[in-house]
């Protein structure tokens, strides 16, 4: 039996739109990168780059349990002597509400060749929809799941061909 290889026109990427609101941080996180990474699909393979696109709406709503927004703290660093930040989640909720998810999720993927090209498959807005998203709504087929509102958008893309090197 041959082990199949996924071809890139074999890759079918939709869009996922997901409510953040009133949702724990690390059950939605773990769900959008499942769907980045594309783990719902029978076609999965840990080396080939074959999951969907996400955008995320409502990043402001979501919520933490136990002190965690008092508690909780994200780190950075400049590469400078003396440059180590730390920021507490209720600074960065105020400030950037949509780094919260972006950096939970960025921790949930595989730090591969890949990791770059799921994350910019990425789209997090801090508000309700933004004015991008007025005209997809249109299209958007309303599908709901059972565990989470998360609706599905056909996107054609078409696949990327390597060009041939000039001698």
């Amino acid at each position: 039996m041959k082990t199949y290889s996924v071809k890139p026109g074999d890759i079918k990427r939709t869009t996922h739109v997901v409510d953040a609101t009133d949702k724990i941080l690390g059950r939605v996180a773990t769900e959008i990168a499942s769907l980045l990474m594309g783990k719902h699909k029978a076609l999965f393979s840990r080396n080939a780059d074959i999951g969907d696109c996400v955008t995320v709406i409502n990043a402001n709503k979501v919520q933490v349990t136990g002190k965690k927004p008092q508690q909780k703290l994200y780190y950075r660093h400049s590469n400078y002597p003396g440059g180590f930040r730390e920021t507490t989640y209720e600074t960065l909720m105020r400030e950037h509400p949509e780094r919260i998810i972006i950096f939970a999720v960025d921790g949930m993927l595989p730090q591969n060749h890949l990791h770059d090209k799921m994350m910019k498959r990425l789209r997090v807005y801090a508000g309700a929809t933004p004015g991008k998203l007025e005209e997809e709504k249109k299209v958007i087929a309303k599908t709901r799941l059972k565990k989470s509102e998360v609706r599905k958008v056909a996107v054609k893309v078409e696949p990327k061909v390597k060009r041939e090197a000039k001698r």
